[in-house]
């Protein structure tokens, strides 16, 4: 296999763990209340309120007030409908830099821009909507943990990219794909 091809499957491995993330964290929005309340019952049973009785009571809070919108305010959540459905146009998108990565890089690093911006998002919202610093950590963690396969896939791009050219000394363009 040649180093073009190599880098190539590799970047392609990369985008679809990086999708398969991003589509599963979208799903996961559709079915909040039932979510919660299955969670509350699995860290119930596994005596997860004798340890940690903060997490505890912010999943209890976070489930009535799911509770609470999904008997009279269903319409609130359409908004996490909206949240779910937006994690999966994304995911989408990345199928350009999956076809053709050279070409598509700005969608990588679009993505990577979006994972940066999830920490001042945390950071501001989180304190103005009442969520525990604990949890915006977490919120943050999506950004740092979708940043890294995302930097390797443009590094790598840009070692595709640069093969593409040694191949094509004359300017002539020339797709990965």
């Amino acid at each position: 296999m040649s180093d073009r091809a190599a880098l190539l499957k590799g970047i392609r491995v990369w985008l679809v763990v990086f999708v398969v993330c991003l589509v599963l964290s979208g799903a996961t929005a559709f079915p909040l209340v039932h979510e919660l309340r299955w969670t509350e019952s699995a860290l119930r049973f596994l005596g997860v309120p004798d340890h940690l009785p903060g997490l505890m009571d912010w999943i209890e809070r976070v489930r009535h007030g799911l509770d609470t919108a999904d008997a009279d305010y269903p319409f609130l959540l359409y908004g996490t409908d909206w949240l779910a459905f937006a994690h999966l146009v994304i995911a989408v998108a990345f199928y350009g830099p999956y076809r053709d990565p050279v070409r598509n890089i700005w969608v990588v690093e679009f993505g990577m821009i979006a994972c940066v911006g999830i920490v001042p998002l945390a950071l501001i919202c989180g304190p103005i909507r009442g969520i525990p610093f604990w949890w915006s950590l977490i919120d943050m963690s999506f950004g740092v943990f979708g940043i890294v396969p995302l930097h390797v896939v443009r590094r790598k791009i840009k070692r595709l990219e640069a093969s593409v050219a040694v191949a094509a000394p004359n300017g002539a363009s020339v797709t990965a794909a």
